[in-house]
């Protein structure tokens, strides 16, 4: 086997045409079929795979637009759920400050229309005690001046003497 090697002219240095032929053949044969079968669906399947990672890229920059759309809105939202937090505790107070007022205001109506009856109250009754007890005053200087005129008139001629002294009284009024 060693002596097949010997007897053909063969150098590395100096390649025989035949072989360079046949060579380059299979090679642009292999690189055809190779494109064709192999690099072919793995450049697709890196294209579809770059298509991919670039969707993914730009529906998370998207989701990422929309979070912070959507934050921005939270936000605006909090906000204006606290301002009208605010406004409906500033009316809530408005209202119970002026209910307070008008209770306040009604409490010192009543207060007055009460002291005025309780005064008036007092008024007539003070009329009435002060009228009561006239008459039981006149009713005693009438007792006590039956009484009186009883001891002094005790004969018939002194209170005929006095009657007439009180009908000319009468007379001259």
């Amino acid at each position: 086997m060693t002596a097949i090697f010997f007897l053909a002219d063969f150098s590395v240095i100096k390649p025989d045409p035949g072989l360079i032929l046949w060579t380059s053949l299979i090679f642009i044969f292999l690189w055809f079929f190779l494109g064709r079968m192999a690099f072919r669906p793995i450049q697709q399947a890196l294209k579809k795979r770059e298509q991919d990672i670039q969707s993914s890229l730009d529906e998370a920059k998207h989701a990422r637009q929309e979070m912070s759309n959507l934050k921005a809105e939270n936000e605006k939202l909090l906000a204006e759920a606290r301002e009208e937090r605010a406004r409906m505790l500033k009316e809530a107070k408005e209202a119970g400050d002026n209910i307070i007022s008008k209770a306040k205001e009604k409490a010192k109506e009543e207060a007055v229309l009460i002291m005025a009856s309780a005064k008036q109250e007092i008024q007539n009754q003070r009329m009435a005690l002060i009228t009561d007890l006239k008459n039981q005053i006149g009713l005693l200087a009438i007792d006590v001046a039956e009484k009186v005129l009883r001891k002094e008139l005790k004969q018939d001629s002194e209170q005929t003497k006095y009657i007439n002294t009180l009908v000319d009284e009468i007379k001259l009024n």
